[in-house]
Formats: structure tokens, sequence, C-alpha cells
């Protein structure tokens, strides 16, 4: 007997395979005509998806309403997309197509470019699939029979998928939607129909699987919404995007400029622009002083020593530049963080426990070296200066300090006037052996920092489980700008 709680707390008992649209069916048909998909103990599966038999479950029916559907129905469009694209260009070879904000892309390799003149009959064609209404249906097999089913199909990048990066893996999913298959761990919504407005926005040149190494494929960029009204809404914000596009507005105002002879994602500040880059750091030199830290400075390069030393090297060597190898056998790095120097100033002399805490500060420049596709103006660089700190205390200190940490990230959004934001908590997956530390340390920081989320009422505090630094739990700042990105 399966126990289902709903969120008002009432409780349905079924016996024998139950799906969420039975649930929803047990409720009324008016909901079960409205559900998309559902969210079982936390997790978004489809509305079909096969229910435990026994125990007790946490159901959520997920409609038009929620979120979490409007992902649901974007994914489901952009496998729509992809089945438009192989009708309409002979010899696709399909990559990954996931959802992002506000829309999603797919990764397609094809003889010929896609271009924006060929969005209309692309669209078109989406339009017919819609108008069709076929059922996305999940279909399980085992894994050799999965790439058996891909090479028949004439899919080499999904044949590599299955063979390298889900050789783990005994039985996959697939979805099915008329003559289109692909696989894909779900979920979708139930069929083409909840699929509202929809429109391409973009292509841009990708990778298969991100390395530069490797093939070089078309993403196509979408976005879907579950009105007319809210997919306009979305495209005028756009157009407003693009006239404050800070690129642009820097290159007018003569702020900065990025120059392909000095390399992608490096900014070099014009005049006008290192005054209010100057500006900026004298309001934050002056605020962390008057909260206790100490200012600090560190060098651009260090040896790849400290950084095995304090975990980041290997652990992020892919978005690392390379070592520099010296004559001598040193090996050098551009800084990519300032942690360990930071560590390294802390240990320089000997320290008492009434010392503490130990507030260090630096607008540090630090080096990243992101794939050139994923470089944009200065929201996604190379080379960049973050105020950054390091507090050393002890474990009764942890709560206080990580309080004033949050009060001086709010005084500075109020300061330059964003105050569009909402909190996220990346915690550790218990389950994952990635993380340095005792289980009970961790316990105790991520207690100590959702105990001063709580007290600072904060808004729109959520817990990611998985999403911590391998070091340590952490609390990301999501911002809204002046027109909603």
């Amino acid at each position: 007997m399966l126990q289902v709680k709903l969120p008002d707390g009432s409780v349905l008992e079924f016996s024998g395979r139950v799906r969420p649209i039975d649930v929803a069916r047990r409720i009324s048909a008016r909901l079960a005509q409205a559900t998309l998909a559902a969210k079982v103990d936390g997790q978004v599966v489809g509305a079909d998806a096969v229910l435990p038999e026994d125990g007790q479950i946490s159901l959520r029916l997920l409609t038009r309403k929620d979120p979490e559907a409007l992902d649901v129905m974007r994914h489901s469009c952009a496998h729509v997309m992809a089945r438009a694209v192989m009708r309409l260009f002979p010899g696709v070879q399909l990559a990954f197509g996931p959802t992002v904000e506000n829309g999603f892309y797919y990764d397609f390799q094809l003889d010929r470019p896609i271009s924006e003149e060929d969005f209309p009959r692309i669209e078109a064609e989406m339009a017919r699939i819609i108008t069709e209404d076929e059922p996305f249906e999940q279909v399980f097999q085992p894994r050799e029979q999965a790439i058996q089913l891909c090479r028949d199909l004439g899919q080499s990048l999904k044949v590599e998928h299955l063979t390298e990066g889900l050789g783990d893996e005994q039985t996959v999913s697939f979805y099915r939607q008329g003559e289109f298959i692909d696989l894909c761990r779900g979920p979708h919504v139930p069929s083409a129909r909840a699929i509202g407005a929809f429109k391409l926005l973009s292509v841009a040149g990708a990778y298969w699987k991100g390395d530069a190494r490797r093939q070089q494929l078309q993403r196509l960029y979408g976005t879907a919404w579950f009105t007319r009204q809210q997919l306009d809404q979305y495209l005028k914000q756009l157009e407003e995007a693009k006239k404050r596009d800070h690129r642009a507005l820097g290159r007018r105002l003569e702020l900065f400029l990025i120059d392909p002879m000095v390399g992608s994602g490096l900014i070099l500040w014009l005049p006008k622009g290192a005054v209010v880059r100057r500006e900026l750091e004298e309001i934050l030199y002056e605020e962390l002083q008057r909260r206790g830290y100490q200012l600090v400075n560190t060098p651009h390069i260090g040896r790849v020593e400290l950084y095995e030393r304090s975990g980041h090297y290997p652990y992020y060597a892919d978005s690392q530049f390379p070592p520099i190898q010296m004559a001598d056998g040193d090996r050098y790095l551009l800084k990519p963080m300032n942690c360990p120097h930071h560590i390294m100033i802390y240990k320089s002399k000997p320290r008492s426990y009434r010392d503490l805490p130990v507030r260090l500060a630096e607008l540090g420049t630090v080096y990243r070296f992101e794939q050139s596709g994923e470089l944009s103006g200065m929201t996604r660089v190379r080379g960049f200066t973050q105020d950054d700190a390091h507090i050393f205390c002890t474990e009764d200190q942890v709560a206080e300090e990580f309080r004033a940490c949050m009060e001086m990230t709010q005084f500075l959004f109020r300061t330059v006037g964003m105050e569009d934001y909402r909190v996220r908590l990346s915690f550790r997956d218990a389950a994952s052996d990635k993380y340095v530390g005792s289980p009970e340390a961790w316990e105790r920081a991520e207690a100590a920092l959702e105990s001063v989320c709580d007290a600072m009422d904060l808004p729109g505090v959520e817990k990611k489980r998985g999403e911590a630094a391998f070091y340590g739990p952490k609390a990301d700042f999501i911002v809204r700008d002046c027109i909603g990105r």
C-alpha cells in the first residue's frame, strides 16, 4: 500500500501501479487535465512516472502555475525543436538539449550552417509538431540495446555518450514522440499541446562536451512560455537589454574595451572607466576597513605546489590556464583564486585564539580559462578583479562572522541600487566523496549558515544539496538587474 501525502497534509492511499496523473484523476478530472509533471519527495518527475508500490511519499502536482512546470515544458520544446531540425536538415547528429535560464538550447552537428534565415521554417515545423499533439513517451532500454539503437539511427555522438559517459549505467532512458526518439532522462510534459508560445532566438558555435579539441557543433537557442503575453513581455525585455548592453555602452561612453591583440576576455580600462572603477574601489576599501578587515596584496602568479596543497589544483584544472614551466623545473600558475595566498599570510607568524577573528581582504585579480564560446563582455571573462576576503575565526564565531558578511553584501547592493535578489545556500551532498572535512564539521557549518539566514529573514532563501564548494558550504546572492535579468 502506497501512502501519498499532498501539500495540504492530506494522505491518499493506493494499491498496485500508480502514477502522478492517477493521483490527479483521483482528486478531480480538471486537475488531471492541468497536470504537467509532479514533484515526488522534492524531485521533479513526469506525470506518467511510476511511483513506489508501498511506503509513503510527498507529492506535489505541477501545473502551469508552477515554475518547475515551465522548465519541464521548455525541455519538451527543445525536443520539438530538435525534431523539426531533423525533418528539415538531413544527416543531423544530435548532441544535448538542456534548459537554461529563460529558455533552452540544443547542440547539433550537421553539414551546413543554420542561420537566422532558417528560423521561420524551423518555427513553422515546430508549430506543426505541436498541433499534432503526440505524446512524449518514456522508454527504458538496457545500455547495450540502447547503443545498438543509436547506431541504427546513425547517432554517433549518442553512441559515444552511452559508451563513455554512461558506461556505468545498466539501463538508460529515451523519450519518443512520433518518429523522433532521443536519449533523455526527462521529465517531459504529457503531450505537445502543453507547449505554449515559443521563439528561436539565436545560433552560436559550441564544442562536443565543451572540449575545444572535439567536434564543432551548432547551438540553437530558443525560449518558450505558457502564454503569448509572457513571451511578448520577455522579448520586450530582450530588446531593452540590447539598448542597455554594457558592451555597447562601454564603447560609446569610452569606459573599457576588449582588444583581440591583447586577448579574448581580458579587459582594458579606459581613463573614464578607470575613474568609475576607482570610485567603486574607494567605497569597498572604506567599508572593509570600517568593518575590521586588514587589506593585503598578493602576486598574480604562484607555484603549482601551493595550489596542489590547497586542493585547487588539479581539482579546478579544466578552468585554469596551463602551468608555466620554468627552466629550473619550477611550475607556476596564473593565480586562479586568492585563497591559498591569504592562508600563507595568516600562517606567516604565530597566532593566538585571542587574535581571532583575523579578517584579510584584497581586491585581487585572478585568471580563469573560460572557453571562447562562453566569453561575454565583462560578465564572463578570463581575467577579473574580485572583492575577496578570508576570515580566520573560532567555530563559535562562525555564525556572527557569516552574518556580518551577509550584512555587508546587503549594504553594497543597496549602495548600487540592486535590491531585487534572493539567496541560495549551497550544501554538500552526503553521498559524494568530493568534500574535505568531517561530516560533523559540515553539519555544524551548514546549520550555522541556515540559522543566520533564518534570523535575518532574507528573501527567497533556498537550499541546494550538492552545490557546495569542495571545502565548505556557501551562500550565493542571485540578483536581478533593473530590467529583470
